[in-house]
């Protein structure tokens, strides 16, 4: 089936796909992830959120443009997207988010809910390793598991990363998402370092997050 994959930069209409991807992502294995606890909403209220902050502008990490998509035969299945951390990291998205947020009718004041559980969650987050492309929010629709779909976009992603002169590339899964492991070292990466700690485990789930690297 591998051989019927299409990769693509994504496009506009892809944000629903985009945000379903984010989402899922950011769950990995488990119940709650880490778009549950910043939007404090409801699944389908995350998803209007994360759709709408794909399309917001100015670009940001989790603009479309970052994002790389994935086809068989012609329907996009999967994406992910890689950035650069310095100049388009997560300090990008703040402002983007509060808009997509105002845009379904969401206030500040109902995402606030989750700032207690965002310090858990923060506990083990992983550290930018000097001078690498990052690699995040990588997630497949299930009926296209287990068919090359992610080995193909981490190849485009990683070469993406190269052509912008990268040298190192960093990725990240949950303490647990062993199909996840296997993706990424077949890749090429290598586990460098976890991060755990009680609170996390607490509200996530899983101990803690595993950092991998390789070079480009």
């Amino acid at each position: 089936m591998s051989a019927n994959v299409a990769i693509r930069p994504a496009r506009p209409e892809d944000a629903p796909l985009l945000a379903w991807v984010m989402l899922m992502a950011g769950r990995s294995h488990l119940e709650l992830g880490i778009w549950d606890i910043i939007i404090s909403q409801p699944e389908d209220k995350c998803l209007a959120v994360l759709e709408a902050l794909t399309l917001t502008e100015p670009r940001h990490m989790c603009s479309y443009t970052e994002f790389l998509v994935a086809e068989v035969e012609r329907r996009p299945v999967a994406a992910l997207e890689g950035y650069n951390p310095v100049t388009n990291g997560e300090l990008t998205v703040a402002g983007p988010l509060a808009a997509a947020a105002q845009k379904i009718g969401l206030t500040e004041e109902d995402m606030a809910a989750g700032n207690k559980d965002l310090e858990a969650f923060m506990s083990c987050h992983p550290d930018d390793a000097e001078g690498a492309w990052i690699v995040e929010h990588v997630a497949t629709l299930p009926d296209y598991r287990r068919m090359g779909v992610i080995s193909r976009l981490l190849e485009a992603v990683l070469g993406k990363g190269r052509q912008q002169g990268f040298k190192l590339a960093q990725v990240s899964f949950y303490i647990g998402n062993t199909p996840a492991q296997r993706a990424y070292e077949k890749a090429g990466f290598k586990v460098v370092d976890e991060k755990r700690h009680p609170d996390f485990e607490t509200l996530i789930g899983c101990p803690g997050i595993t950092r991998l690297l390789r070079e480009l």
